[in-house]
């Protein structure tokens, strides 16, 4: 056998095709490592035929024409000898072992081979590793077949040695070898170290191909002409090489034999010397090179080991100017070659392991502007002007023509520019034009259409005075844009535009100086002369103009120091309330004392300013007034007929006016204020701070200090624990307390930014001699003591465990001791330099995280409190080596996971705990068991988005929760973040799950019990490689033993008795987490069971012969009456076929125009937000919602169509209270609203009222609404309070049953989160679902009237209800009526009725068709109008329902109809209002069935014996043939009602349902919290907050949404699709039959499809991007901002007053109970509430 490559994948092979001396006689040169014995590559069973590698040359040149004869094909060349061909001898082989790199020709007549040798340092010849040979091909044009060269008289190589000394990098890696011309180099990549890796030090370098022929004509001439010992030397190791040596001879070379050598010496050579360069690009785990020249840059490309690709840019130096990377292939290195695309140079391919991948060599789009574009100095990028776009060359038009395209060589200097004069433009100047100058790479504009392009559409003819100047004409003053608010001047966008094309931006200004001084009015002047344009001021008029023409005096002030303005003096504070004097000064006053001047100090009040002089001002009886327990007031000079106009006041001067009533709750508080300069003193008797204003001196000493609480209470005997004291009395300031804390004798220093006056002491504890317990005293003239004893305790550590654990770090230690949860401060630090993460302590115990080190050592563990010293020195923890995983078994896991992965390594005895993750694929991190030192194992996770067959995917593995890694270098410190990613060092491959069947693919096996049973079980072929211990074979729950197992077959069989009740049992076979049922085993009977089956057989076999002769007999007559029925149902199908036929295609035309009429008319009758909101919010369970609320009927009078006042008290409006009673109620509901608005009072409050057992499910609701219309301003808050009480409400759902949270309304917080949804969800309503759900109302209205409707009982032909279903077969035909109605717009219509409608039904269908237009609540009622029916031009009848013609049958009147009155088609009638009601009739559903009918009269049992037995029988079967009308009705209504749905269940692109997503994202979240992994529970909450929360509720209340009249027919269809909508949404499998509920069964096919819809829009949702806080906040607040003043609030305030009222002391306790409220003092505010409004809300609203 003939072999040419080395056959082995770890050698290396390389090829290269050459052109033959004679036309067609191609040949391939081959270079391969020796593979043969000897070598490490040599196969283990070392036969005969293996023998065979030893004859393959390492390089050879093999025939690639066979001429006819296979077997010359791949032979050396043409002569069968030794000519072509080098070969290292066979005792030379396993010290030169050659690894071959790349072949490459150059300049068509030289063939490169690049390669590494391990060649011995002892030999004589090349001691580099890396070499490049090189060997002489013949000239196609002269030479002849005679003249070919030998490959060992040319072969010479020469080492490429990259770097030196400790930077040498010895092994090549991979070669670009350049296109051919003059100077160019060969760059290559090398590596320093044993073998290739991610982290390999490697290097680039660069040599010149010139130097590499000179140093091969310097050794052949060396060799032959002066031989040196030290340069050159023929290769001995070689067969052809044994020869003489290089010697002196008579010889002058020719250039020919100089390049490839001379026939008198024949020997392959080695240069001695390696040809050296130093690198010019260092890397780790570099693996491939290529190179391309462009634009004055060399551009290198590298492969790297972990599937990057990095691309780097060389100036003409060979400096690297800039270096960008990308990953290509995650983990897998990239071949040594890569290649440019021979057809289009702009790609490069480079392959993997498993890919060959087309990159583009730049991606310039990503560069925006010019100036990022030419910065990134990328060589293929640069700026097309003309398109303003970074580009490749040539993919930019005219790019070859000069100033086209700009490379990024030329600069960033170089980009378009351009420069207007002038640059800044006075608004009040006449300016008729612009210069601009034009900057950088622009072609020429000669000849182009140029504009200038102002923005909005605003354009100016621009023209070319050179190429580089162009005068603009300025656009119109009226066309200027409008100035920002508080902004003087606004900046225009300007771009030069060419051809249509912005191709150069910039920016000018317009200002406006009376801009200037208007902005700032309180340093009008001094931002006027400040100010970087060109304005001045008018000190008469006060003014800042931008000339000074318009100025009548002369020009005063000439710089912003010169402006007069108030000159900043420190003020007394002022006490509030009480009037007095203050003088301002003035600098620069140039007004005269007739100047009238007013005091302004920030409110609507301002004060008399009196001169006291040219420069001073005094502002007379000074009153202002403050709540707070200070306000600083500005104190401002404005002109007293000018109040916009102001004295400059550049510093701002201010006074405090302060209240002593306010913010101080005792005597230190009180007393200390007098540090601020408030004149306060405090009463005792009414504990109360007042402003001191008596003239005798108070008392100036306060009660004894008064320590309510301490903590802690213990720490160290060395101090340091910051304590923290709370109570009254604690101090005036600061200095009172510094030295008057004790605990016992020992001293605790206070920290001055830890006080608070009065209420708080944080101090410093001391070192205690000893251990002691005593109380707390603070000693200030007067001492207060605790009621708490602080303790000093001395803390002590025992131990660490476990005591070592690996270098990365991640165990968990639990150090033991006594006294370890003292003090405020804990530390525990490793060596003194890192700290013990995730601490927690007991007073025994201190659990921590250890921190990672650089290196195994026994390290010290301190635990220190309050940073003093370490309690234990002895404690020690060693680090020991890292955990070493060398291998997992197996590496493929089927799709559905759970396949045991054994780790197999070292040191795993200190690991806690072990997961696994596979990236790309796998599902979730799963938990992995460690069983001993060396034995890990993990199942592996299932697989998701899994393409059979795909890549390996990468593993990692988590110890102690730390990624392992090897130990390796850190990175380098000029890493790209991409390129520095961690490798995964293992790799998993799925495959599909295993497939498994019975021998005969039956899926019943029968077996009798008590008999043997073995299966066999057949398995197609797969992957995987399972073991037999890897498969578990059940039936039923007992298990078959294994016992065969090969590829394709299993085995196995069951011992023990399959006894059981059951007389199936599934047969299951399990691998991982796959389980397949493959068949069932019936279990048959045993002997008795076969004597039963005989005697049952004969008794059969008689009862059949007696049954032949039955049916013989009968078999005639039940044939006719079969095909009877036959018939009748052939008939029924029919009928039913075309009912569904014809309504679908009328149904489908009226929709049509109803739509068109919809696009026409005034849309859609949407109710207003604040309707949509009240009866959403209280539909019933509000005291608010009563029947005087309720929209009133419209007075009938001419103006039908007029708007519907506003009733609802909680719509905005006054609120309606007496006036005697307004300010105090006005007062309490505004404190009231003041503690609704903080966060833990409306907690417990909430909490509070729901733990009351008399707080009904009514009460929570109106709560819930009540507060939701309180906080809609608000609603970032409300959402807030919603969420903590939703987290409330998880937690006691929780420890119950978690699925049935939200499902009903039996909190406060779930109404809440129903007027959330509604909030939220109501645009979306309007815009998106509001017209589907408008049209599938109208369709069913429309579908019910095609058919005849029971006036009385509601039932009708058409309905999807079977309650409402008409079961009987009445006729009717339509009538198209001719009516004339002054009403809604319209004169005259065609209305379409049927015979069978009542004179009401009539009425509505009259009224629908004239006020279609016009919402439901405008139109006049049935009652009120009259129909007259003109039979002539002379006659003419009142149609009235009951009347004296009516028909009376059974006792009971029938109804008239259109037929009774024989009302004939195209008949006039007229409508109008009438009068007076009709007092015989208001409401026909209300009357007595007894007395009444229309279409039905009803059964009983009295007359059900009359009948027939014929009507009697029909009467019982035929009423269910009619159910098929519900298919019927279905059928037309599907389409609507399946957009409907879609509309709801999809997501809009423009507007994504953001308070979804965020809702959702909060149950995900606080469900992971709490370790609630079943996602049914998620998709039962996700539905009951929305799908059942608010879309059932809307569904089932179209008049929540629109202004319609829903009936009781419509209600029942409604119901119908909501509880479609409810199982669609649920998870449970419906469980149906025959005798189902019909509202199951109607839409049972289509659930399992819109189950999908739904599950797809909740994970559409999960996808989306996560919603943060402040994009959610500012979602709601813009919600909030559109129905602003909406509500009116103090009514909804009331609303929940009342409840606060009824429970006052109930909350009192819950806010005493809370220690924040009770902190905050809560309660007293909420006493203040009560007592404000007890006394007169109840009167007051008595009087009203």
């Amino acid at each position: 056998m003939l072999n040419v490559a080395a056959n082995h994948p770890n050698a290396s092979t390389v090829g290269l095709v050459l052109p033959g001396g004679a036309p067609g006689d191609t040949r391939l040169l081959v270079g391969a490592t020796y593979t043969g014995f000897g070598s490490p590559f040599f196969p283990r069973n070392r036969s005969l035929e293996d023998h065979r590698f030893e004859n393959t040359p390492e390089i050879a040149i093999r025939a690639l024409d066979a001429r006819g004869d296979l077997a010359r094909l791949f032979t050396f060349d043409l002569n069968p000898s030794d000519d072509n061909i080098l070969k290292i001898k066979l005792s030379a082989k396993a010290r030169h072992k050659l690894g071959f790199v790349r072949a490459f020709l150059r300049r068509a007549r030289f063939a490169y081979l690049a390669l590494n040798s391990e060649a011995n340092a002892g030999d004589k010849e090349s001691q580099a590793h890396s070499l490049l040979a090189r060997i002489c091909l013949p000239d196609a044009a002269a030479a002849g077949p005679g003249e070919t060269k030998k490959l060992t008289e040319s072969y010479i190589q020469l080492g490429l040695q990259c770097g030196a000394g400790a930077e040498l990098y010895n092994r090549l890696v991979s070669v670009f070898p350049p296109p051919d011309a003059a100077d160019q180099r060969l760059f290559a990549v090398f590596e320093r170290g044993a073998g290739p890796g991610p982290r390999a030090p490697a290097a680039l370098c660069a040599f010149r191909f010139a130097d590499v022929d000179a140093a091969i004509r310097a050794a052949r001439r060396s060799c032959l002409a002066a031989p040196d010992a030290g340069l050159v030397a023929v290769l001995d190791s070689v067969v052809q090489g044994s020869g003489p040596s290089c010697e002196r001879r008579a010889i002058q070379l020719q250039p020919e034999q100089l390049d490839c050598g001379a026939a008198h010496l024949q020997h392959p050579l080695a240069i001695l010397q390696p040809l050296k360069a130093t690198p010019v690009f260092k890397y780790h785990g570099l693996t491939s090179v290529a190179v391309a020249s462009v634009n004055n840059y060399t551009v290198v490309f590298l492969g790297t080991a972990n599937g990057g690709l990095l691309k780097i840019n060389l100036n003409e130096a060979m400096k690297v100017v800039s270096r960008k990377s990308i990953s290509v292939a995650y983990g897998e290195p990239v071949h040594p070659i890569m290649q440019f695309d021979p057809s289009d140079s702009s790609y490069l391919y480079l392959m993997t392991s498993y890919q060959m991948t087309r990159v583009k060599v730049a991606v310039c789009n990503q560069y925006v502007t010019c100036t990022e574009c030419l910065a990134a100095a990328d060589a293929y990028c640069g700026w097309c002007t003309m398109e303003t776009r970074c580009s490749l060359q040539h993919e930019c038009m005219n790019s070859a023509e000069s100033n086209f395209w700009t490379t990024a060589s030329e600069g960033v200097e170089r980009c378009p520019s351009m420069t207007i004069l002038p640059s800044e433009i006075n608004i009040d100047d006449t300016n008729s034009g612009t210069i601009i100058q034009l900057n950088g790479s622009i072609p020429m504009l000669n000849g182009t259409e140029m504009f200038c392009d102002y923005g909005n559409n605003i354009y100016t003819v621009a023209r070319a005075a050179s190429n580089d100047i162009i005068y603009c004409d300025l656009f119109p003053r009226e066309k200027y844009p409008a100035f920002p608010p508080n902004q003087d001047h606004v900046i225009i966008e300007t771009a030069l535009r060419v051809n249509g094309k912005n191709i150069v931006w910039t920016n000018f200004t317009i200002y406006d100086c009376k801009r200037t001084g208007n902005i700032y009015p309180k340093t009008a002047c001094t931002n006027c002369l400040s100010t970087k344009w060109k304005c001045h001021w008018c000190s008469r008029r006060y003014t800042c103009v931008s000339n000074s023409s318009e100025c009548e005096d002369a020009l005063h002030v000439k710089s912003s120091t010169d402006c007069p303005q108030i000159v900043p003096v420190s003020l007394e504070p002022m006490p509030t309330g009480t009037s007095q004097d203050i003088t301002i000064s003035l600098a620069n006053a140039v007004f005269s004392k007739d100047t009238a001047l007013e005091c302004h100090f920030g409110t609507d009040r301002t004060f008399e300013a009196r001169w006291v002089n040219s420069s001073a001002i005094k502002c007379s009886s000074v009153l202002l007034h403050t709540s707070e327990k200070s306000h600083i007031f500005p104190v401002n000079l404005q002109l007293k007929h000018r109040p916009d106009r102001f004295i400059d006041n550049p510093q701002m001067m201010t006074v405090e006016v302060y209240n002593c009533a306010t913010g101080s709750t005792d005597c230190s508080q009180c007393l200390g204020r007098e540090d601020l300069g408030h004149r306060c003193t405090w009463t005792e008797s009414s504990s109360s701070c007042r402003l001191n204003t008596e003239s005798l001196q108070t008392s100036n000493t306060c009660p004894a200090p008064e320590i309510q609480k301490i903590e802690p209470l213990s720490g160290p005997l060395e101090g340091g624990t910051l304590l923290t004291i709370r109570g009254r009395n604690l101090g005036r300031r600061f200095s009172d307390v510094i030295h008057a804390v004790k605990i016992g004798g020992v001293k605790c220093l206070p920290l001055q930014d830890r006080y608070m006056v009065s209420e708080e002491i944080v101090c410093q504890t001391g070192e205690a001699p000893d251990v002691f317990s005593d109380v707390v005293t603070v000693n200030m003239s007067k001492e207060g003591k605790s009621k708490e004893r602080y303790t000093y305790v001395l803390p002590v550590v025992h131990s660490i465990t476990p005591s070592l654990g690996p270098k990365a770090g991640g165990t968990k230690v639990t150090i033991r001791g006594n006294n370890l949860s003292v003090g405020s401060e804990l530390r525990v630090l490793v060596n003194n330099t890192r700290q013990c993460t995730d601490i927690s302590r007991a007073d025994t115990t201190i659990t921590c995280i250890m921190p990672a080190v650089e290196r195994t050592t026994a390290a010290r563990v301190c635990v220190q409190f309050e940073n003093k010293s370490c309690t234990n020195d002895n404690i020690v923890f060693k680090y020991e080596k890292n955990p070493v995983i060398t291998d997992i078994t197996p590496k493929k896991s089927q799709i559905s996971g759970g396949r045991i992965i054994t780790l197999e390594g070292n040191g795993f005895g200190m690991v806690q705990n072990v997961s696994m993750v596979v990236h790309g694929i796998g599902k979730e991190k799963t938990n992995c068991k460690v069983h001993t030192d060396t034995v890990i194992t993990c199942p592996s996770p299932a697989a998701s988005n899994l393409t059979t067959g795909s890549k390996p995917a990468p593993v990692d593995f988590y110890i102690n929760e730390r990624l392992y890694a090897d130990d390796r270098p850190a990175p380098d410190e000029d890493m790209y973040p991409e390129e520095a990613m961690h490798i995964s060092k293992f790799s998993l491959e799925y495959y599909a799950d295993p497939q498994f069947f019975t021998a005969r693919k039956e899926k019943w096996i029968k077996h009798h019990p008590g008999e043997p049973l073995t299966l066999v079980i057949h398995k197609e072929s797969d992957n995987l490689g399972l073991e037999s211990g890897e498969y578990q074979v059940k039936i039923g729950l007992i298990s078959c033993e294994i016992q065969i197992v090969s590829d394709r077959v299993i085995h196995c069989s069951v011992n023990e008795s399959l006894s059981t009740s059951e007389r199936q049992l599934p047969v299951t076979i399990q691998v991982g987490k796959f389980n397949q049922t493959i068949a069932m085993l019936h279990l048959g009977g045993g002997e008795t069971a076969i004597i039963v089956s005989i005697v049952i057989c004969s008794v059969l076999l008689l009862v059949s012969v007696v049954a032949l002769f039955v049916f013989c007999t009968k078999s005639r007559r039940a044939e006719r009456y079969w095909q009877k029925t036959l018939l009748q149902m052939e008939e029924m199908e029919s009928q039913i076929r075309e009912e569904i036929r014809k309504g679908f295609a009328e149904l489908q035309t009226d929709m049509t125009d109803l739509t068109k009429e919809l696009n026409r008319s005034q849309g859609i009758p949407f109710l207003e937000y604040k309707h949509f909101v009240t009866r959403t919010f209280f539909p019933k369970c509000s005291s608010l919602y009563e029947e005087r609320y309720i929209l009133p009927s419209q007075q009938l009078n001419s103006q039908v169509g007029s708007q519907v006042q506003e009733t609802h008290p909680l719509l905005a409006g006054e609120w309606k209270i007496p006036e005697n009673c307004r300010p105090n109620m006005e007062e309490g509901i505004a404190l009231f609203s003041t503690l609704l608005n903080n966060r833990h009072f409306l907690v417990v409050f909430v909490h509070a009222l729901e733990q009351q057992k008399d707080f009904a499910v009514r009460d929570r609701c109106n709560l819930a609404s009540s507060l939701t219309i309180a906080l809609h301003g608000k609603l970032e808050y409300y959402t807030s309070i919603m969420k903590d009480l939703l987290v409330d409400l998880i937690d006691a759902s929780a420890s119950k049953n978690p699925k049935l949270m939200l499902r009903r309304t039996e909190s406060v917080v779930e109404k809440m989160l129903t007027n959330w949804m509604s909030i939220c969800m109501y645009s979306y309503l309007r815009e998106t679902v509001g017209e589907p759900f408008f049209l599938l109302i109208c369709a069913i209205k429309q579908q019910i009237n095609k058919g005849s409707i029971d006036a009385i009982t509601g039932k009708a032909r058409y309905t999807l209800n079977e309650e409402w279903l008409l079961r009987e077969n009445i006729e009717a035909k339509p009538r198209n009526l001719n009516v004339s109605f002054q009403g809604c717009g319209m004169d005259s219509l065609s209305v379409r009725a049927m015979d069978t409608d009542t004179l009401s039904q009539v009425k509505e269908k009259i009224l629908e068709a004239f006020c279609k237009n016009v919402p439901y609540s405008q139109w006049p009622r049935v009652e009120d109008v009259d129909l007259e029916w003109f039979a002539s031009s002379t006659d003419s009848y009142i149609l009235r329902d009951l009347d004296d013609t009516s028909v009376v049958e059974d006792g009971r009147k029938k109804l008239n109809t259109l037929a009774h009155y024989k009302i004939p088609e195209g008949a006039s009638l007229a409508m109008s209002l009438s009068d007076k009601k009709d007092s015989m009739l208001s409401r026909v559903k209300d009357l007595d069935t007894e007395k009444y009918f229309h279409l039905v009269l009803p059964s009983d049992e009295s007359t059900e014996h009359k009948k027939s037995h014929r009507q009697s029988h029909r009467k019982k079967v035929l009423p269910e043939i009619y159910l098929t009308r519900l298919l019927s009705t279905k059928g037309t209504l599907q389409k609507f009602l399946d957009d409907l749905f879609k509309a709801i269940l999809s997501i809009r692109e423009d507007k994504p349902p953001v308070a979804i997503k965020y809702f959702f994202d909060f149950l995900e979240e606080q469900a992971e919290k709490r370790g609630i992994t079943d996602p049914d529970t998620l998709h039962i909450w996700k539905t009951n907050s929305l799908p059942l929360r608010f879309w059932v509720n809307i569904l089932k209340n179209p008049q929540f949404v629109f202004d319609i009249d829903k009936t009781d027919h419509i209600d029942a269809c409604l119901s119908v699709i909501a509880q479609a909508f409810i199982d669609a949404c649920s998870l449970s499998d419906l469980q149906l039959g025959k005798d189902s509920p019909t509202n199951k069964l109607l839409y049972a096919k289509e659930i399992p499809e819109y189950r999908k819809i739904v599950q797809r829009y909740y994970k559409q949702i999960h996808d989306m991007p996560p919603l943060s806080e402040q994009e959610m906040n500012a979602h709601l607040a813009e919600e909030s901002r559109k129905y602003r003043n909406e509500f009116n609030t103090n009514v909804a305030m009331a609303e929940i007053y009342k409840y606060a009222k009824r429970y006052r002391p109930q909350i009192v306790n819950a806010l005493d109970s809370n220690p924040t409220t009770k902190r905050t003092q809560l309660q007293h505010k909420f006493e203040q509430v009560i007592a404000l409004m007890e006394d007169n809300i109840y009167e007051c609203c008595s009087e009203a």
